[in-house]
């Protein structure tokens, strides 16, 4: 589902996927993440994606003018998760809210492995 934002010249629809490409960049640029995690369907486990493909490892949910954006990750080991998570959550909410002007209602982090 696309979200419109009206200006003074027209509108702008962003769909789904700018905003789920937008998180997953924003995700990789926090120090300590490893990578965005996806699902295989075939063996239930998680894999480390390539960098072309950020926006599997994140899930959109629009309601209204509002987006809810949860994100699959994989951290380094050593590293503290929760201090990840947080500013995970800053950076993504602070990119999209930027970049869009797209109200983001909440960011939830799923920390789906540890690699060394």
């Amino acid at each position: 589902m696309a979200i419109k934002t009206t200006t003074n010249y027209g509108y702008i629809e962003f769909t789904d996927d700018v905003i789920a490409n937008l998180a997953g960049i924003a995700t990789m640029e926090c120090y300590g993440v490893v990578g965005m995690a996806s699902k295989r369907a075939t063996d239930g486990l998680w894999e480390l994606l390539k960098r072309e493909n950020l926006s599997k490892g994140v899930k959109i949910i629009t309601s209204g003018n509002e987006v809810s954006i949860e994100l699959y990750i994989i951290v380094e080991y050593g590293t503290k998760i929760s201090v990840i998570a947080n500013n995970i959550i800053q950076k993504v909410k602070y990119t999209i809210e930027g970049l869009t002007g797209i109200d983001v209602s909440k960011v939830t982090v799923f920390v789906q492995g540890i690699r060394v």
